[in-house]
């Protein structure tokens, strides 16, 4: 039972009393009949007035109570004119105030944070208190090359390739770094915030790439320009006195002046080489910025081709060509991108068995060019150290060549990859 409904209960009680007094005084008793309506007509205005201060308090406070669970901090009150009442409507308000102000910034804070997270450069993902992702931004998106949709409702150890593994025993206090194809470099760390008052996980990647290769590029030009100039100065002084050794040839006997040129000869080749070999780690340091020109990829492919014909032949593996139809025109030094395509297709060649297989695609929509080959697959240990300084699978590679193309390649602005497929083949993919 309401209050409301036990008043009203009480009230009716208590005239119903008086009435009852009035009416056996009313033949016996004039003048105190008359008293008793008085004071009946006194206590109805009275019990409506008490009605209105009791009642009306209910109705605001039950208005109120309905709006803050709505959650509507909008609905304020005016004084009524009761003291008590008045004190109640004034801290209600200012508890209304301060909420829909603490509503407002909350807002505006999430606002701005999630406008952060969606602009930020720096992968995020956030956990869901299972460990899922629930929110990926589109920095993530492109970091883990693979769009929303497929991410959210996984968990980060799920994912393939070297981002599983090492997501999966990523540890707060531990960060870990991902290593793509030997190129692109990422860091991943974990950390937690509260969400309703339990603790949440959330994952940040960053990308480290350019800041590592800058770093191994300033360590190596030291390095090489150290190394280039000692190279360079002894062998100039050596390769003197060694054609100077020539004009004693004359002094020694007959028998012993062919053994003795051809000593001095070897001697003299070693020390060339040595200078060309050095000299290929310099063109590295020393390599111009591109000066961009349009020029036409088929033509230079067309090219390739040709040199490597008689390499292919000796070998007995085919090359095989699908240009697109019609010139493919890119905006690039046609001297440097000649250079990594002959790079490409030595590598495509070596990597083939005899009676192997080399394929050329290039599509112009969006402009870009495969070169892959049926050798055996690069292992996950060999595809993480791919393009960097001077590793090489070959028993005599210097490990220039791949690392030549990288830079090439980053100076044009052209995104590239070199991975085992599916189906076995290993492509060299670049797209203009």
């Amino acid at each position: 039972m309401s209050l409301r409904l036990k008043f009203i209960l009480f009230v009716v009680l208590i005239h119903t009393v008086l009435i009852a007094l009035a009416a056996q005084f009313r033949t016996t008793n004039a003048a105190l009949f008359v008293v008793l309506e008085v004071v009946l007509l006194v206590s109805i205005w009275l019990t409506v007035q008490l009605y209105r201060g009791f009642v009306r308090p209910f109705e605001l406070i039950a208005a109120g109570t309905a709006a803050m669970q709505a959650q509507d901090f909008s609905l304020k009150f005016v004084p009524v004119g009761q003291r008590e009442m008045d004190q109640l409507i004034e801290v209600y308000n200012q508890m209304l105030d301060a909420l829909r102000r603490e509503r407002v910034s909350q807002h505006e804070k999430s606002h701005l944070l999630e406008r952060l997270i969606q602009a930020s450069p720096a992968g995020v993902l956030l956990l869901s208190f299972e460990g899922e992702m629930v929110g990926v931004n589109p920095a993530a998106e492109r970091l883990l090359g693979r769009p929303a949709a497929e991410l959210l409702g996984q968990r980060p150890a799920a994912l393939p390739g070297e981002w599983g593994a090492a997501l999966g025993r990523l540890r707060e206090t531990e960060p870990q770094v991902v290593r793509l194809s030997g190129l692109q470099t990422y860091r991943a760390s974990c950390s937690h915030f509260l969400d309703r008052g339990f603790s949440r996980r959330f994952i940040v990647l960053e990308e480290l790439t350019r800041e590592l290769m800058q770093q191994e590029k300033q360590a190596y030009e030291q390095l090489i320009r150290m190394m280039s100039h000692e190279v360079n100065n002894s062998i100039g002084a050596i390769n003197s006195l060694l054609h100077s050794f020539k004009h004693y040839a004359p002094q020694l006997t007959a028998a012993d002046q062919p053994d003795f040129r051809e000593a001095l000869d070897v001697s003299i080749q070693r020390n060339t080489n040595l200078v060309e070999f050095t000299a290929g780690f310099a063109h590295l340091v020393r390599l111009p910025p591109p000066r961009p020109q349009p020029t036409d990829v088929h033509a230079l492919l067309r090219h390739l081709a040709r040199l490597l014909h008689l390499p292919a032949q000796a070998r007995h593996i085919s090359w095989h060509s699908a240009l697109a139809e019609g010139p493919l025109r890119i905006n690039l030094d046609a001297q440097q991108l000649e250079q990594v395509l002959l790079n490409i297709g030595k590598n495509a060649l070596e990597a083939c068995p005899e009676n192997g297989n080399v394929w050329v695609r290039t599509t112009l929509q969006p402009p870009g060019l495969v070169i892959e080959n049926d050798g055996p697959g690069l292992s996950p240990e060999v595809q993480r150290r791919l393009f960097t300084p001077f590793f090489s699978t070959k028993r005599d590679g210097q490990g220039i060549g791949l690392l030549l193309t990288r830079d090439i390649l980053l100076q044009h602005g052209f995104r590239f990859s070199l991975e085992t497929g599916q189906n076995g083949r290993t492509a060299f993919t670049v797209w203009f």
